[in-house]
């Protein structure tokens, strides 16, 4: 359940505090292939599990960047802001690829809010933390400092 939020504002001096945790995804070869499809990366570490069995990682991985895409799906599951007029994606920084997603794996997002700020025009601006969980790993998959940007109703 996500941690809830019911105005931008309400983000102001939570600098630190822990969120909630997404449900788990197992990554399927399936959507591995169609993003693949979508960007155009077929690399056969990602779409070819015969030769990928032979491969580094002993099976096909998910692509870095949609390990890194599917922030999108965890962050609604891990904190909800509400109560403002449109909600945008500033960018990210500090981000990081620790370690691959085997196809069949399960991952989750955890969130943590970095910094918050009120930014011209009155918008609230918030830097979350998710770091993509491996189910039965100690390291990683990903871990990104997004920056989203709340405008007041």
């Amino acid at each position: 359940m996500a941690v809830v939020f019911n105005n931008p504002r309400d983000l102001l001096g939570q600098d630190g505090a822990k969120l909630d945790v997404s449900e788990w995804l197992t990554i399927e070869q399936d959507r591995i292939d169609a993003f693949a499809d979508c960007t155009g990366d077929h690399q056969w570490i990602h779409v070819d599990p015969v030769r990928a069995k032979d491969g580094p990682f002993g099976a096909t991985v998910a692509h870095g960047y949609l390990t890194l895409s599917l922030v999108n799906l965890f962050l609604p599951q891990i904190v909800d802001v509400r109560g403002f007029s449109a909600g945008i994606n500033v960018g990210m920084d500090r981000t990081r690829f620790l370690a691959p997603v085997l196809v069949g794996s399960r991952i989750r997002g955890t969130g943590e809010i970095v910094s918050v700020e009120e930014v011209k025009g009155g918008a609230i601006q918030a830097v979350i933390r998710v770091t993509v969980e491996i189910d039965g790993q100690d390291k990683p998959a990903c871990i990104v400092d997004t920056i989203n940007r709340y405008f007041p109703e």
